[in-house]
């Protein structure tokens, strides 16, 4: 499969390394530049690209780069990208760590993701984004095996959806349906789920306790 991911920081990074082994086709962009890429173009096999041209053909792309980075994005990124194309957000909002007050989120009452969704022009699945990114390398497991995590996806498309689960079960962890994207609030960061290390019963627990009242440290 053709995958595009645009960010190679710890989250994307590891997913190039994990899926590349995997032996998908994976075209790789961050905001440097393509050859900034050459050690992880290396090391994976992954094709450095512009990220304006990352989504081209992709079946799924990913997008993993600091929430105040998306309005900065090209403009058209994922035209290019596969007819029925899963995208991925991993983002977080950490208004007072990194990206500043988002009026949009605060005073809307939209998730990050749902945010995302709208500077993207095009639906998104989220997951990954309270994962470990070390967890992508060394604590995937074989489906039935006792140890495997689980991890949350959100998200409107429910074939898009189907497409993000089958490729997180591949990786080697189950997956927990958590909603749609106005759902996704349940798995932002100060949630129960976010960055449990968990199987599916016990994140099913943590999304349902969940509330809607977002921590003070996660509030611009």
């Amino acid at each position: 499969m053709k995958i595009g991911i645009i960010g190679a920081g710890n989250i994307g990074g590891n997913l190039t390394r994990r899926l590349t082994a995997l032996g998908h086709d994976v075209f790789v962009a961050n905001s440097r530049g393509p050859e900034t890429l050459g050690q992880l173009a290396e090391e994976t096999g992954a094709t450095p690209v512009r990220a304006e041209d990352a989504a081209e053909g992709a079946e799924i792309v990913v997008v993993t780069v600091p929430l105040k980075a998306v309005p900065n994005l090209p403009s058209g990124l994922l035209d290019g990208a596969a007819e029925g194309a899963a995208v991925i957000d991993t983002g977080n909002y950490y208004p007072r760590e990194r990206d500043g007050r988002i009026a949009a989120i605060e005073d809307e009452h939209l998730t990050e993701s749902r945010w995302t969704e709208q500077h993207l022009g095009h639906p998104v699945i989220k997951a990954f984004n309270g994962t470990y990114a070390q967890d992508i390398l060394d604590r995937h497991r074989p489906a039935g095996d006792p140890e495997r995590l689980a991890l949350p996806v959100a998200g409107d498309d429910d074939r898009a959806k189907r497409a993000v689960r089958a490729l997180i079960d591949e990786l080697g962890f189950d997956t927990v349906d958590s909603g749609g994207i106005d759902d996704s609030w349940r798995q932002q960061p100060g949630t129960p789920v976010y960055g449990l290390r968990a199987g599916a019963d016990e994140v099913r627990k943590a999304l349902t306790d969940a509330s809607p009242e977002r921590p003070a440290d996660f509030r611009g």
